[in-house]
């Protein structure tokens, strides 16, 4: 299978990083006080502005000023190197297709991002940054299944074909995932893809 995946919050936790680096924001160069909101019932990748309540111009000076920060700091889910080798190693192709921003002043996300995987013996076949339309990548890279913590990315791809997993995390766990298959770990997931396999 040709298996497509996000990055952020599906293989790495990149939340815990934004609000250490969104409190920091917030309390010392916007001064006022930290709020987070609408934890757990955010649909879709864009979550700084419903968390912070920050608007495009604000999440964008952030990232100007901290999304080096942010990506250097984030680590794997629990057991998602173990099961991408895995995969791998049984004969899958890995594709990392993730919106990550390739624009901000002095942050190479692919870079930080090859990184963080060889530091975390994560393997991949093709990595894909700045892809703001996944269905695109996925339909010019064939892919079979779709891993990703958005929802509003993954029904889009569902329509079109792919086999999609909704990775729970603390952003989308209390959001409806209609018939998206959602799943709690990579290890249900590795399950999952089992049995799409056979």
């Amino acid at each position: 299978m040709r298996i497509g995946i996000d990055i952020d919050d599906t293989t790495v936790v990149t939340l815990d990083s934004m609000i250490k680096y969104g409190r920091i924001y917030n309390e010392e160069i916007l001064k006022r006080e930290h709020v987070v909101l609408n934890m757990g019932k955010i649909k879709n990748r864009y979550y700084l502005t419903s968390l912070f309540g920050w608007n495009e111009e604000t999440k964008f000076d952030f990232f100007n000023k901290y999304y080096k920060n942010v990506l250097e700091d984030c680590k794997p889910l629990p057991n998602s190197p173990e099961i991408i080798n895995k995969l791998k190693e049984e004969g899958n192709d890995i594709y990392f297709i993730s919106a990550r921003l390739t624009s901000i002043l002095d942050c190479n996300a692919e870079e930080l991002t090859i990184d963080n995987f060889k530091k975390h013996n994560i393997p991949y076949d093709k990595l894909i940054i700045g892809a703001y339309n996944k269905l695109d990548y996925c339909k010019d890279n064939n892919i079979d299944v779709f891993i990703d913590d958005s929802i509003e990315v993954l029904e889009e791809l569902s329509k079109n074909g792919i086999k999609c997993y909704l990775m729970t995390s603390r952003i989308n766990e209390f959001v409806d995932n209609g018939n998206i298959k959602r799943v709690y770990s990579w290890q249900e997931l590795y399950d999952e893809l089992k049995e799409v396999s056979k």
